[in-house]
């Protein structure tokens, strides 16, 4: 079983971690070519493609102007650590054991625009790329085309490794279009959170992102293994509602 989740805009660099540990990210020919496209752009360009402030903007133009090749010059610091959202946060990676370390490692994987694919140790830098952000590179025009069947392989290749052929997807709709899910050979199960609110159930985009790390955290706690334990998630006055789930779809309210 293999976890998907959408990565962070915000990254934090001030976190205690063993540089031993760091494992190197395995698209670095693809990030390197995007570094290259991004050192091109200019700050307006920036804040134009990222809808961001000027600050932001000057901020990650500084950020791509000083990265170079090799990536191992500078200090890396560990995905899973180092992005800093809602989803993160409900993670809560404070409380993990060396055994959730080991087991989120084998099992948890971040869709990135810029790094493709990461694992919870594989060392990053400090960037802001969403996938769905509008940056020709080459040929392609825009960064779905420029990933293709890149992520969709290599997520392939950890489906695989697990042996099982389940993937739980925990990733917004952004970044697991840039998975190609039909073209996966796996059983892709979708949870989505609903609140009941004014006599319906609706999804709240907050409260979704935080029942996606808590629903993560859930899963690396308890060390699940058989898909269908999932259903047993009951984090904040979360429960499994039949009613509204439908295949593999599952929706989980409160």
């Amino acid at each position: 079983m293999i976890i998907i989740i959408s990565p962070a805009k915000n990254i934090n660099e001030d976190i205690s971690f063993d540089a031993k540990q760091l494992s190197n990210t395995r698209f670095e020919n693809q990030t390197n070519e995007l570094l290259s496209r991004a050192k091109k752009l200019s700050v307006k360009d920036l804040m134009s493609m990222m809808k961001i402030s000027e600050n932001l903007g000057q901020l990650n133009y500084q950020r791509y102007q000083q990265m170079e090749v090799p990536f191992s010059n500078f200090k890396l610091l560990p995905a899973l650590k180092a992005f800093n959202g809602a989803v993160f946060q409900s993670i809560n990676v404070g409380g993990f054991t060396d055994e959730d370390w080991k087991f989120a490692n084998d099992k948890l994987r971040i869709l990135s625009g810029f790094y493709g694919l990461l694992r919870p140790f594989d060392g990053i830098l400090p960037y802001r790329l969403e996938m769905g952000t509008k940056l020709d590179i080459g040929k392609h025009k825009n960064l779905y085309q420029f990933w293709d069947m890149k992520i969709n392989n290599l997520l392939q290749n950890d489906i695989d490794t697990n042996g099982d052929n389940v993937l739980i997807n925990l990733a917004s709709n952004e970044y697991f279009k840039a998975v190609k899910g039909k073209e996966l050979n796996a059983r892709i199960i979708t949870p989505t959170f609903k609140e009941y609110k004014d006599g319906k159930y609706k999804m709240i985009a907050i409260y979704a992102k935080m029942a996606r790390g808590m629903m993560s955290n859930f899963i690396i706690k308890n060390k699940l293994s058989n898909p269908e334990e999932i259903k047993l998630f009951d984090t904040e006055g979360y429960s499994y509602n039949d009613q509204l789930s439908e295949g593999d779809n599952w929706v989980f309210t409160r």
